[in-house]
């Protein structure tokens, strides 16, 4: 067997924990919208409608009248609706993966979950795909299995970048004020760029941060740098990641071993078992092991969606 099915504890808490997470996440969202708040400033005898953001900028709303009061009553009223609803669903996700690690519902590296939750925290998780043997994570989660740990063994993480969102990514880059490796090392302080390697972050572990892009397009830029900070990374061209890059998404909640939780956004598991046996197919280019490996892994998952216990994107559940 490739994979046996979670026992029923754990697949019930699994359960439990991602309905949590995707409110929770859900929420979040939404309170986004009402993050700074609102108050009215004097100018003279007249008083403006002030909107305020985290990051201390201003934005004038307009002059004080009943539309604008009609916008601060419920920018404040909603702003207390959502902080109260997250505040309690914040509470019930510490609940949900204290739960979690007690009945071993995950087994994700918890750095990963440390890294994805960092790059979502700053908004960029949709720029970023897992691809390669971490996609598993996500595909065991929702299968309510567990993988043969052989298959997913790996000392390094590979994180797509979506060059065709660049310029709300480096939009978001300027605003926070950092670069993707300062984003990494909040997670683990270690991490630097790889010597010969600029397109990998490696920590004292061991562990590396592979960042691919797909062959430049149109006016994609080429050679790119994360920012302007000379310490970045410069993800890498990679063997046909335009196909990986246009590929339908894959999303599902990641458990790591401690119980805390993440999204993890990959490839939908077709598109992965057909990238995987062409992969298994590159002997030139490809070290055997590499490729008998890249052949297990796509028999695991094409498993998993012709047994049922894994759903392709679009499809309805039966």
């Amino acid at each position: 067997m490739q994979f046996i099915p979670l026992d029923d504890l754990a697949a019930r808490q699994l359960i439990d924990a991602t309905t949590v997470y995707g409110e929770y996440r859900r929420v979040r969202g939404r309170a986004a919208a009402y993050a700074g708040g609102m108050y009215w400033k004097a100018t003279g005898a007249t008083q403006s409608l002030v909107k305020t953001s985290p990051d201390n900028r201003q934005r004038r709303l307009g002059p004080r009248n009943s539309q604008t009061e009609s916008i601060y009553a419920e920018f404040k009223q909603r702003k207390a609706e959502l902080e109260g609803r997250l505040r309690s669903l914040r509470a019930a996700l510490t609940e949900a993966e204290r739960m979690n690690r007690a009945v071993k519902a995950g087994r994700t590296p918890s750095l990963v979950v440390g890294l994805l939750n960092a790059l979502d925290d700053a908004g960029l998780g949709d720029h970023f795909t897992v691809v390669g043997t971490h996609a598993l994570y996500a595909y065991e989660s929702a299968a309510g299995v567990r993988i043969v740990p052989d298959a997913l063994a790996t000392q390094d993480v590979d994180l797509l970048w979506d060059a065709r969102k660049r310029v709300q990514f480096m939009t978001t880059m300027t605003r926070l004020d950092t670069s993707v490796l300062k984003l990494l090392q909040r997670v683990d302080a270690t991490f630097e760029r790889k010597d010969g390697h600029n397109e990998t972050a490696i920590n004292a572990r061991g562990f590396e941060v592979d960042f691919l892009r797909r062959p430049p397009e149109g006016d994609d830029p080429h050679p790119f740098r994360f920012t302007d900070d000379e310490a970045d990374l410069w993800p890498v061209q990679a063997l046909r990641a335009g196909v990986l890059t246009n590929a339908t998404p894959f999303e599902h909640p990641v458990v790591s071993a401690t119980g805390r939780m993440s999204q993890m956004r990959t490839i939908a598991p077709g598109t992965f078992v057909d990238f995987k046996r062409w992969l298994s197919t590159q002997s030139s280019q490809r070290p055997q092991a590499k490729r008998l490996r890249d052949a297990r892994q796509a028999d695991i998952v094409q498993a998993l969606l012709s047994e049922g216990l894994l759903v392709a994107p679009g499809t309805a559940p039966y």
